[in-house]
């Protein structure tokens, strides 16, 4: 599947962003969000599809409880909102600023078919990206519904690897450089942050992996 979906180093808001399109330079303007801002609700009409500029982005929805449930989190680069371009109509989920300093290209989607149509490798980009977002979706909520919360956090920072990870020339192991907090990923795989805690350290107990902050490692023995 990555040989067919995965854009390898490739940060969508520098192939995407209309400003990279002469025609659209002068007509275009960036958005500014604080945290906790909402850059659109549930309900809204999906009119526009939204690329990160700067800052970090949660998409999630409210269950039947009202309790939060986050499906993503997406960072510099991400595209979001993407699902207008197929013709949704209306939200289905929310996108809210996490970042004190987020900066949003948004795009109507009159725009992005013009695009699409008149590149067709743009719009051959566009179709691999939501194809790509729709299966780490599924996969996730796969994890989210038949495995613990131990599983579901290995497959998680397997994830993270593939995503943001390259191999240590030294040790071989899998060093892994993402933007998210703890409070992030317990979210994203369903559980509490303290939670989270413990599982990270039985995980470094059991020498699986190390961590800090900002990096992860997943020891070679194990990736």
């Amino acid at each position: 599947m990555n040989s067919i979906w995965v854009f390898e180093d490739v940060n969508l808001f520098n192939l995407l962003c209309p400003h990279k399109f002469n025609a659209y330079k002068t007509c275009h303007n960036f958005d500014a969000y604080k945290k906790s801002d909402y850059i659109y609700f549930e309900e809204d009409a999906a009119n526009k599809v939204y690329l990160i500029e700067k800052g970090k982005v949660k998409i999630g929805y409210y269950n039947e409880n009202g309790s939060e449930v986050v499906k993503s989190i997406l960072s510099k680069g991400d595209l979001f909102g993407e699902t207008a371009i197929l013709g949704e109509e209306k939200r289905d989920e929310f996108a809210q600023s996490i970042d004190n300093y987020t900066t949003i290209c948004p795009v109507s989607v009159d725009t992005m078919h013009k695009l699409m149509r008149d590149n067709k490798t743009f719009g051959l980009r566009i179709y691999k990206f939501i194809g790509l977002k729709f299966k780490k979706l599924e996969r996730r909520l796969q994890l989210l519904l038949f495995k613990d919360s131990k599983t579901r956090l290995l497959e998680f920072l397997y994830e993270l690897c593939s995503d943001y990870g390259y191999d240590c020339n030294k040790t071989g192991d899998n060093i892994i450089n993402h933007p998210y907090t703890q409070k992030d990923i317990a979210s994203l795989i369903g559980i509490s942050r303290p939670t989270l805690n413990i599982l990270m350290n039985e995980l470094k107990d059991e020498n699986i992996i190390d961590f800090n902050r900002k990096k992860i490692r997943i020891y070679k023995t194990i990736a």
